[in-house]
């Protein structure tokens, strides 16, 4: 059985956490970016910041690392290729994104309509993004 590549793992991860950013910008900002500073306004908290920011940044390339180690983990059993990305994915945003909105939604900090959209474009935002760190990450070659 190969053993995971390391560096593999994080030039894909940097890659899927690019993914995961540049994704994140468009649903945090155009697409619901009203509805989150209304629901932020309406439980009288700050608006996001500069400083929010940076961790969102860094979470998302420490998820897209994550997400390709995860990607490499399952690989020698599911086998190389999109589909074994998008189960890396999958299981990734039922751990990251779904219970985290799950949370959210039962304490009502955001309303169903953009955790649906949130939920939604996350899962299709990891799965990309596992395709695309898959593609980047190779396992090290064996040396005789």
């Amino acid at each position: 059985m190969a053993t995971i590549n390391t560096r593999g793992v994080i030039l894909g991860g940097l890659a899927a956490g690019l993914v995961i950013n540049v994704s994140e910008y468009v649903l945090n900002e155009p697409v619901l970016g009203a509805q989150i500073a209304a629901a932020m306004s309406d439980h009288n908290l700050a608006p996001i910041g500069g400083g929010a920011i940076a961790v969102f940044l860094l979470y998302g390339f420490a998820l897209g690392i994550a997400l390709v180690w995860l990607y490499a983990a399952i690989r020698p059993r599911f086998g190389a290729g999109p589909k074994t990305a998008a189960v890396a994915g999958l299981v990734a945003w039922f751990l990251a994104y779904f219970t985290a909105s799950l949370n959210m939604g039962v304490i009502g900090l955001l309303p169903a309509p953009p955790l649906l959209v949130g939920l939604i474009w996350g899962l299709a935002e990891l799965i990309l993004a596992a395709v695309v760190g898959a593609r980047v990450y190779t396992e090290a070659p064996v040396l005789t």
